[in-house]
């Protein structure tokens, strides 16, 4: 069982419209992990049917019990994060500011603080009109822990591959650097790096193949709207060179990719011929090159 995962140094780049279109191609024979939790989208394309859910819990909160709270102020004096308030006489734990970290509890001469495990979002596992499994989530408004919940979907993806002997799992990972793309890229097989004709393109493809370069992972890159800055595409083509990465395709700018999206369709489900040969071709070549 082979791992892609599909991200890019920067969002809009159509990176989420590639995967759920590869994850059209491969059918039943692949499990997808949808890691970009933080603003999931695939569901748009692939129309999972939310068969199963479970409550995500990760991180806590400090909770102020009232009833023995004396007012002393020092879990005040010692919160790093400026989490606890006063107003009106009275300590208060601001939610979005508490890092859970706990040492307001160990001050607290009342023991009249404690910390609490938060429920953060939902997973989901359903299936999808493409005939495959898809594993994805939601995380909660202004919720942390995007990379636990992001090493959860794909421990999920694993399982269930494991159980049915998919060939293959395709996971979306988030846009940039951060903790949640470290988090898709664990494991993994090989990256796909989708990117943009574009300045801020091309440096956050820079920057995300340096991460990509620490975990060892073979490489290859899609430009999408290429056409829009030539020049640009060719450095890009030239980057992809030195660095020895794997020059998958190029996708010209087309409005069609955004007119399949708001009827819900991926881009090989739609009439655009040039784009679905591209893409198809796009896929036939990363399975060649995990052959």
């Amino acid at each position: 069982m082979k791992e892609i995962v599909i991200i890019s140094g920067k969002g809009g780049t159509g990176k989420t419209s590639i995967t759920a279109s590869f994850a059209y191609l491969g059918g039943k024979d692949i499990v997808v992990a949808d890691c970009d939790v933080d603003a999931a989208d695939m569901h748009l394309l692939l129309e999972p049917d939310f068969k199963n859910s479970e409550d995500f819990y990760s991180g806590e909160l400090a909770i102020i019990n009232y009833e023995i709270c004396i007012n002393c102020g020092k879990c005040a004096e010692v919160c790093r994060f400026n989490a606890i308030q006063l107003n009106k006489g009275i300590h208060f734990i601001d939610p979005i500011s508490c890092d859970g970290c706990g040492y307001c509890a160990r001050v607290c001469p009342v023991e009249a603080i404690t910390n609490e495990i938060q429920n953060v979002g939902k997973t989901y596992i359903s299936n999808t009109k493409a005939g495959n499994i898809m594993v994805h989530a939601r995380l909660g408004i202004g919720a942390d822990n995007s990379g636990k919940l992001v090493a959860k979907v794909k421990n999920e993806a694993k399982r269930i591959a494991t159980e049915n002997t998919a060939e293959m799992i395709i996971a979306d990972g988030s846009p940039g650097i951060g903790c949640p793309v470290v988090s898709s890229l664990s494991g993994a097989d090989f990256v796909v790096l989708v990117t943009e004709a574009s300045v801020s393109g091309l440096h956050d493809l820079k920057r995300v193949y340096e991460l990509v370069k620490k975990f060892k992972i073979k490489a290859g890159c899609i430009i999408n709207k290429y056409d829009i800055n030539q020049m640009l595409s060719k450095e890009i083509e030239k980057f992809l060179i030195e660095e020895n990465i794997v020059f998958i395709s190029k996708l010209p700018y087309n409005e069609d990719f955004t007119k399949a999206m708001t009827i819900g369709k991926t881009i090989v489900e739609y009439e655009n011929e040039e784009l679905k040969t591209i893409v198809i071709d796009s896929w036939n070549k990363v399975k060649q090159i995990l052959t």
